[in-house]
């Protein structure tokens, strides 16, 4: 982490995890995580699931999510709540910025603030 409790995005290197998604973690505490994803226009995030809640909010562009079985677009302005152990996917429509929360931090996106 950079000063302290503040963290920037000079702080946080952006790593592409799949083809075209590309994820930014700003901010972590015991009990929470702050994740940034950037998704470019026809980026796919597969199906999956894992045992950590995750809520989201689009700043910009336009998502197709699929959650629990349920397909919505989703706009700037928009959020979603995903729990624990529900299946979920995503697709952008255009390019897309979306800010997810996952409780507890996972593990595996532990690589860039601390």
């Amino acid at each position: 982490m950079a000063d302290g409790y503040f963290i920037t995005p000079n702080d946080a290197a952006q790593v592409e995890m799949l083809r075209g998604v590309h994820r930014r973690t700003m901010a972590i505490t015991d009990e929470e995580m702050l994740c940034e994803f950037f998704l470019e226009r026809d980026s796919i995030v597969p199906e999956h699931s894992h045992l950590n809640d995750q809520v989201g909010y689009v700043i910009y562009g336009k998502v197709e999510l699929t959650i629990g079985g349920q397909t919505r677009l989703c706009q700037p302005g928009d959020s979603y709540a995903i729990p624990g152990g529900v299946a979920h996917q995503a697709r952008a429509v255009i390019d897309s910025l979306v800010i997810d929360v996952f409780s507890p931090p996972r593990n595996d996106y532990r690589t860039e603030a601390r």
